[in-house]
C-alpha cells in the first residue's frame, strides 16, 4: 500500500455554480447546481460532489470530512456502529500501485435500533 495522499480535484465546475437551497421542513441546506444553458434560464440539479467544489472549502484528505451530522447523535431510534473494514471490492479489485490507501480517519457508523421498529411486520 501506497504512503502518499492521493491528489484531489477540488474548485468549480466551468460553466456553473454551486448554490445551496435552505430547506422549508427542516434546516438544512440542500447543494444544487446551477448549469448555465445557452439561450434559455440556467438549468438547476442535485449536486452531489460534496465539499471537494465549494469555493470557500479546503479539503484536506488525510483529515476527513467535517462531521455534518451531529443531530444524529441525540436520536433514540438509532445506535453506533464501528463501521465495517474495507474490502478490496470498494477499490475495485485494485492491486499493487493502483491501490489507495486506507483513510486514516475513522467515524463509526449508524444504524436502525432493531429493537425500535415502528411496523408490525418483522424487522430483519
Amino acid at each position: 500500500m501506497k504512503d502518499t495522499v492521493p491528489a484531489i480535484t477540488t474548485g468549480p465546475l466551468p460553466g456553473s455554480r454551486k448554490i445551496h437551497v435552505t430547506g422549508e421542513l427542516h434546516k438544512i441546506r440542500v447543494p444544487m447546481r446551477e448549469i448555465a444553458v445557452t439561450g434559455e434560464a440556467p438549468l438547476c440539479i442535485y449536486d452531489s460532489s460534496g465539499p471537494y467544489t465549494d469555493a470557500g472549502v479546503t479539503p484536506d484528505i488525510a483529515a476527513g470530512l467535517a462531521p455534518q451530522r451531529s443531530w444524529l447523535a441525540g436520536r433514540a431510534d438509532l445506535e453506533e456502529t464501528g463501521g465495517r473494514a474495507v474490502t478490496a471490492a470498494d477499490n475495485g479489485f485494485a492491486s499493487g500501485s493502483r491501490l489507495v490507501p486506507d483513510f486514516p480517519v475513522r467515524r463509526p457508523g449508524r444504524s436502525g435500533a432493531m429493537r425500535r421498529c415502528r411496523w408490525r411486520r418483522r424487522c430483519r
